[in-house]
């Protein structure tokens, strides 16, 4: 069975790390949970260093403190997603963003990936004593608010946004520590416990 983890960004990672996002760039694919990645391309350091002050910075109304990790599968090393964790919220964050915002490369969606990236993350915000994530997607993103509703995601209310995303959105919360224990049997059998950052 194929075993997966979750990566802190190096710089080792830099021709993977730019070629996971140049495949969004091919598909015409939305890019999400990636920690700005897409806005680096050209600057793949000063992204990681982007990462670091992510990490250490003290919440405000215009920035909270995140992690952003690759979904590495273990047989071939390769990135086939992303998750960007954000470990406390501003107001705004609580009206749209949420926690959790991840990906799936195009080339491996429809494997139910996205449910061992949500499932890891969730095992992440469970480190960080975070008892309830808020997530959201577009409604015409089924794949992405189906994941959320698999670990026990309670619709919060579905709205059209026409300040940041001009679509349907449908907000979710999860409670983290039922979700992680509810899914343990089914989700742990998936995860390379030996390079997994918990």
């Amino acid at each position: 069975m194929e075993k997966y983890y979750l990566e802190i960004p190096t710089a080792n990672r830099k021709k993977d790390a730019i070629n996971y996002i140049e495949e969004f760039h091919i598909f015409n694919s939305d890019i999400n949970g990636t920690g700005g990645l897409d806005r680096f391309l050209d600057n793949y350091e000063g992204w990681l260093n982007k990462l670091e002050e992510d990490y250490k910075r003290i919440p405000n109304e215009e920035k909270v403190p995140a992690r952003t990790f690759f979904l590495v599968r273990k047989s071939d090393n390769k990135i086939i997603g992303m998750i960007n964790i954000r470990l406390a919220l501003n107001e705004k964050l609580k009206k749209f963003g949420g926690n959790i915002g991840y990906s799936i490369r195009p080339t491996e969606r429809g494997n139910g990936f996205n449910n061992i990236n949500l499932y890891l993350g969730l095992l992440l915000c469970n480190k960080y004593n975070i008892d309830k994530v808020l997530l959201d997607a577009d409604l015409e993103n089924p794949a992405s608010w189906k994941t959320m509703e698999k670990f026990g995601g309670r619709l919060l209310r579905e709205y059209y946004d026409d300040v940041y995303a001009n679509c349907t959105v449908r907000d979710y919360e999860i409670e983290v520590k039922p979700a992680v224990l509810n899914y343990k049997k089914e989700m742990e059998q998936y995860i390379d416990f030996d390079n997994f950052i918990v």
